[in-house]
């Protein structure tokens, strides 16, 4: 598959550089900002850590690649952890890669569009964390990954769980859906992979997440005074968050499957 050269970046849906309907380039400055210090990113890169710990190992050189991978926040916490692993993040937005270099000058950074992946049968691994969400082709983007991958190969995914759950931090964080645990399972099999584990995310701060959007509600939202609204708390909250996240770590380190929560996490490996 051809790619065109755009900052030294090789941009394989060059059209979708700098502008798209998935993602604001507008956002990956403030979370950039955020994501260090943040409870849930914290949290969740504990549990992606530890699933691709039990699933993938740690001692080999893995071929990973994240899509979607944004500032690189998950790719920089698998590089820490995981030494060996060969990482490669690819993101549609050039934004997004600029600020991932800034963390990992060392890893390769490629611009693609999820549902056109060009590659086949290369990759022990792919991650999409909070990226499924922001595409209409969800489905094409699993077929694309499942392409992508080596026998065997391993679709780590987080999504958020639940359309009732549906405020205005999704209409402003370009979502087109929410999920289910029983959609997740669907779509996974119906290109071809079969799923190790899948469970709930977010559980012991589900309801307060949920009061939380309920009097949000659905209403139009104003992006530039509420875009990170939800990450931009008081230091003794996320502290607290923090400790309740525990609950949730605790659990999916020892594989229980947590029946409710905010999010959706999965495994699934290529048949």
């Amino acid at each position: 598959m051809e790619y065109q050269l755009i900052d030294d970046i090789k941009c394989y849906a060059p059209e979708f550089a700098h502008e798209n309907e998935g993602f604001s380039a507008d956002s990956f400055e403030k979370l950039y900002k955020v994501e260090e210090d943040n409870f849930w990113f914290k949290s969740r890169n504990k549990v992606i850590q530890g699933l691709f710990k039990k699933y993938l190992g740690e001692n080999k050189a893995a071929e990973v690649l994240e899509i979607g991978c944004g500032t690189g926040y998950v790719l920089n916490g698998l590089k820490n952890r995981f030494p060996s692993y060969l990482l490669m993040g690819s993101e549609i937005h050039l934004k997004g890669i600029e600020f991932a270099k800034k963390r990992l000058p060392e890893v390769d950074f490629i611009q693609l569009d999820a549902t056109r992946i060009p590659f086949e049968g290369k990759f022990d691994a792919v991650g999409a964390f909070d990226v499924l969400e922001h595409i209409e082709e969800d489905v094409e983007v699993m077929k694309n990954v499942h392409k992508s991958l080596k026998k065997d190969g391993l679709f780590f995914i987080s999504v958020p769980q639940y359309m009732f759950m549906w405020s205005s931090a999704d209409d402003i964080a370009f979502h087109k859906r929410r999920y289910t645990r029983s959609e997740m399972k669907q779509k996974l099999e119906s290109v071809g992979f079969e799923v190790e584990y899948l469970s709930s995310f977010v559980f012991a701060l589900f309801p307060l997440m949920y009061t939380s959007r309920k009097l949000k509600g659905k209403g139009e939202a104003n992006q530039d005074e509420e875009n990170m609204e939800e990450f931009n708390i008081p230091p003794i909250v996320n502290k607290t968050f923090s400790a309740f996240m525990k609950i949730d770590e605790f659990l999916i380190r020892n594989a229980v499957k947590l029946p409710f929560g905010g999010s959706v996490i999965a495994v699934a490996r290529k048949k």
